[in-house]
């Protein structure tokens, strides 16, 4: 398979930003959790769709990257509640 990128679907955008111009992470709550493959001849960009359909436009990539946690799920162990059904599947996880 290829490489995977994890992204999170949010419950608003972005619209507030901390002094140094970075989104402020507290304004925000993921939503869902899915996993797309990533964009051709890249690692960390996810390509335009997840493996379940959604278009990743509006979606942030995680930091979290599968291939650094090779006994671990694709997804992070704090959000694994919110991972969507269908990704999972197609990723295959245990």
């Amino acid at each position: 398979m290829s490489k995977i990128v994890v992204v999170y679907e949010f419950d608003k955008p972005v619209t507030a930003h901390t002094p140094e111009g970075s989104p402020r992470a507290d304004e925000r709550h993921v939503l869902r959790v899915h996993a797309a493959p990533a964009a051709p001849g890249m690692t960390a960009i996810p390509g335009p769709r997840t493996f379940c359909g959604k278009d990743t436009f509006a979606m942030e990539a995680a930091s979290w990257k599968p291939s650094e946690h090779p006994t671990s799920s694709w997804f992070t162990p704090e959000h694994a509640s919110l991972v969507c059904p269908a990704c999972d599947d197609a990723v295959g996880s245990d």
